[in-house]
């Protein structure tokens, strides 16, 4: 059940009531969706299995549509000393060293030919990637995000978008956290703030239509 944002949103309106128009060169991001949110023994498991099955959904729309898909996972050395604070701070990053099956894709939703992925080692896909320099040189202007965990990366991830002057689309039923609280919670700020947030169909009908142009 979603959480009754109605005080809040009276609180916010007339001062975060801007919207952002959907640009004609997207790219889809699916963000660490990967087997240690997903299998139940992994400390960072989420229950997120309807957010992979729209992810993937939309990622074959992406694809059929010749729209660029890019898919980002997590990897540290043994021992984590390239992560840093986060590292140090989130103990559970111990599951994504090298070698460990836990960062592996899952099947249902992996790389395939023609797909790009981005190795990350922080929160947000752009920080310490060659994210932005990548979306720049294929020209993309708005930035579909998918992914885990909502109150995490995928808001990081959404945030550093539209810092670097691409439009953020995330879209909610392709994104998953661990609790539906901070789910609900980080979208409504999103959409307030940073971005549009968006539905599996918005999505797709927006793909589909500029295929159609």
């Amino acid at each position: 059940m979603g959480t009754d944002f109605t005080e809040i949103t009276a609180k916010y309106t007339g001062a975060f009531d801007g919207s952002l128009p959907f640009g004609k060169r997207p790219a889809l991001i699916v963000i660490d969706m990967v087997e240690a949110y997903l299998q139940p023994g992994s400390p960072l498991y989420a229950g997120i299995e309807d957010a992979v099955a729209s992810a993937a959904r939309l990622a074959a729309v992406a694809r059929q549509c010749g729209t660029p898909v890019i898919f980002t996972n997590v990897e540290y050395q043994p021992g984590g000393a390239d992560g840093g604070v986060f590292f140090r701070k989130v103990p559970a990053l111990k599951v994504f060293e090298q070698g460990s099956p836990l960062g592996a894709f899952p099947a249902v939703l992996s790389p395939q030919d023609g797909d790009l992925v981005i190795t990350k080692r922080y929160a947000s896909a752009f920080f310490a990637t060659h994210l932005a320099a990548t979306l720049t040189s294929l020209r993309v202007d708005t930035l579909l995000i998918a992914g885990v965990s909502t109150s995490g990366c995928v808001r990081a991830t959404a945030l550093d978008t539209c810092q670097n002057g691409f439009l953020p689309f995330v879209v909610r039923d392709a994104c998953g956290d661990r609790h539906p609280g901070p789910h609900e919670a980080n979208l409504f700020d999103l959409q307030a703030k940073y971005a549009e947030v968006i539905s599996e169909e918005t999505a797709t009908t927006h793909l589909l239509a500029l295929q159609a142009k």
